[in-house]
Formats: structure tokens, sequence, C-alpha cells
């Protein structure tokens, strides 16, 4: 008996591949794919979310069935600047994830098997079984590399029934508000009941160090102020995300070694607020739409991917230095204190980081939001910070 040959397998069942899986399902429902997961249920433990003007009407419509809750607009808050933004926002769980692909993937899921090596055409798992394909997708989330320089932004979110109604209507997606400590700190807020918050407290810091037992704290001691009474934990999650400063991509590519590689490895992700679902779902309909899913020709197409985003994202991360490196850390929301003056269309611009040239000299103008030496200082920055466009 011949050994049998996959077309494709995705190594990593986290967001990446699974919406490339779910894709190619419904483009190229012949074609043998496997996915393979190390942990026991696909997507984590995890809350992501987009922006209306992120996704194009037909990422929209693939998309809908992962979407767990949606609100017409959103709030942010600052010391000096509150107000609402009139864009869509959704919600997409990590529990909504999982049962959509398993309905959809059925026996296409290899789950609780690591993987202990892989190449364009193989996987290798921790029990020794080697697995073949005409090309693999490595999505197995993110990892250290010398040639990315990142800050980060890390948090802690904690899903509450509270005794009585809320009264939270829709998403506050900064609220500034709080003390500012050891760099840019903002409260997250998704409303899914009326009973029911996800509360996250979210440091853009420059270390990946999680004090869970302060964050548990701040998050009590804000629901308090807000005059929440929390009455039972459902769930917990925390994280570390990327926040690009600089770096080179061809270095990047160069590590995959030919192996097709997605997601937060590929810095596919916002530089400047680490949402990483749009990306995704880009991915998603490159890979789907490609007239060669081999793995030369997949490497191939999604290093160029990368290069074009990362090029035409230098601004953003530009905007990450001066955020990071450019103020005093108690000084840091400043910057997103001042963008927020502009309209509706830049802000959504921004999230979806298709920023026009006028929405980019916009940002800055007016009274500067950092120091000019520190501004400066970020310019003329140390190779740790230098970039590649």
């Amino acid at each position: 008996m011949s050994e049998r040959v996959f077309d494709l397998i995705l190594a990593g069942g986290g967001l990446a591949n699974g919406l490339i899986a779910h894709r190619l399902s419904e483009r190229r429902p012949d074609l043998d794919l496997l996915v393979v997961e190390s942990a026991a249920e696909l997507g984590g433990n995890h809350t992501w979310s987009f922006h209306d003007g992120d996704l194009s009407p037909v990422e929209h419509g693939w998309i809908e069935p992962f979407v767990a809750h949606r609100w017409p607009g959103y709030d942010v808050r600052f010391p000096r600047r509150a107000r609402g933004v009139e864009t869509g926002y959704a919600s997409v769980s990590s529990e909504r994830f999982a049962m959509v692909l398993r309905e959809r993937l059925t026996e296409r899921l290899k789950l609780g098997a690591p993987v202990r090596a892989l190449t364009g055409s193989s996987v290798t798992l921790e029990s020794g079984e080697v697995l073949r394909a005409r090309a693999v997708i490595d999505g197995r989330g993110q990892r250290r590399s010398a040639h990315l320089s990142l800050g980060f932004q890390k948090f802690l979110g904690q899903e509450w029934e509270t005794a009585i109604p809320h009264g939270v209507t829709r998403p506050v997606v900064m609220d500034a508000t709080v003390p500012q400590a050891g760099g840019y700190r903002f409260v997250y807020v998704l409303p899914f009941s009326p009973t029911r918050l996800l509360i996250e407290d979210t440091y853009y810091a420059d270390d990946v160090a999680l004090d869970r037992e302060t964050l548990r704290a701040e998050i009590a001691a804000y629901a308090k102020r807000q005059g929440w009474q929390l009455a039972r934990l459902t769930r917990e999650e925390d994280g570390v995300l990327p926040i690009a400063l600089g770096g080179d991509m061809e270095r990047l590519i160069e590590e995959a070694a030919g192996v097709p590689t997605v997601g937060l490895a590929r810095a596919l992700f916002h530089p400047t607020t680490g949402y990483s679902l749009p990306d995704a779902v880009h991915v998603a309909d490159l890979v789907s739409s490609a007239p060669d899913l081999s793995a030369e020709a997949l490497s191939r197409l999604l290093a160029q991917h990368a290069r074009n985003l990362w090029s035409d994202r230098a601004y953003f991360r530009l905007l990450n230095r001066l955020l990071f490196g450019a103020g005093e850390p108690a000084e840091r929301y400043r910057i997103l204190e001042h963008f927020y003056r502009l309209p509706d269309p830049v802000v959504a611009r921004f999230y979806a980081a298709r920023l026009e040239f006028s929405d980019k000299l916009r940002i800055f103008v007016g009274k500067p939001p950092v120091s000019v030496r520190g501004a400066l200082r970020i310019l003329a920055a140390p190779s740790r910070l230098r970039d590649t466009a």
C-alpha cells in the first residue's frame, strides 16, 4: 500500500491556519488537507476582534459564521478626550472558532498531535509519525527572531457575569483614564450581554512579564469604580501580542528555510494594535485562490505578501517607536489621545492599516503629542530599532 500524501498539511490549528482550512474547504472542497494541532482543541483561549472597515464585503460574508458578537460602534476614553466611533466592531471567540471548524473539517483534523519538526513537504510528530504532503504551511504562532524588534502589548482579561445589568451597551476599546504604569495602559471592555462583560487590563510594555495577581486586582478595582457588581467569573485569558518596532523582513523570511509560513511568525498582524484577524482573513483568501499549492509556489506567494505588507506599514512602525520611546512612560497615552481627534473614516483606515498620505500627515498635525527632542532621538535610533521597509 502506498503512503498517503496529502495535498496540504496545516501545522498549527490557530487563527491563521484555521481560517485557511475553512476557506479552502469552501472554495476547493476536493482538496485533501489536514490540520495538525498540538492541543486537544483548536484556537486556544482567545478573543479576536476586528472593525468593519478591516475587511472587504466578500471577507465579511465568509467570516460571518465565526462572529460571536457585533456592535454598531465603540467608545474610547482618555484624560482629555472621550468619544464614540461610529464604525462597526465585532468579536470572534475561540469557542465559536473551534465549533465552526470542527463542523466544517471533521476528519480533516488531527488534534493532540505536537509537532517535532517540519519541512515544506513533511511533518514529524513527537510520536515519531511522519506525515507527508505536497505542501506544509507553518502556522504555529509567534516565535522569537533576531530579525524583529518588538515591543509588547500584554494583557489579562476576565469574563464576568454581573449580579445586575452592568449598563454597558457597546465596547470600550480603550479607556486610558486609568493610572499609567510602566508604559501606555488602558482597559478594554466588551459587553456580551446585559449581565456579561469581558474586562481586559492592557499594557504596551518593553517586556513580556505578566504579573497576573496585580492585573486581577486592577480589574476588580476598575469594576468597582464603574459600579459593576461582579458575581461569577466564567473565563480568564491572558496574552502577549507583538508590536512591531523594526526589523529585516528578508532575514525573517530566510529563517523559514523555504517552508510556507503564516501568522505572527511572519509579522502578519497590525503593527500598532496587534490585531491579527484581518491579516489572517486576507491570507486565507490569498491561499485559497492560489493556482499552485505546491510548497515552492506557496512559499514564494506568502513571502511576497509579507514583503509587500512590511513595506506598506513602515509608517506604523515609526509611530510605534515614538509610542515606546519618545516620551516618559506615563505620558505615552498622549499619542493615541492625539490620534483620536481625527474623523471616523481616518480612524477606520488606521485600524485597517490602509492610511492615505494625507492621513499620515494629519496624525501629527497640531500640538506634538511627544517632545520634539524625544522624537528626534527615535529618528536617530540605535541599530536595535533600525528598520528595513
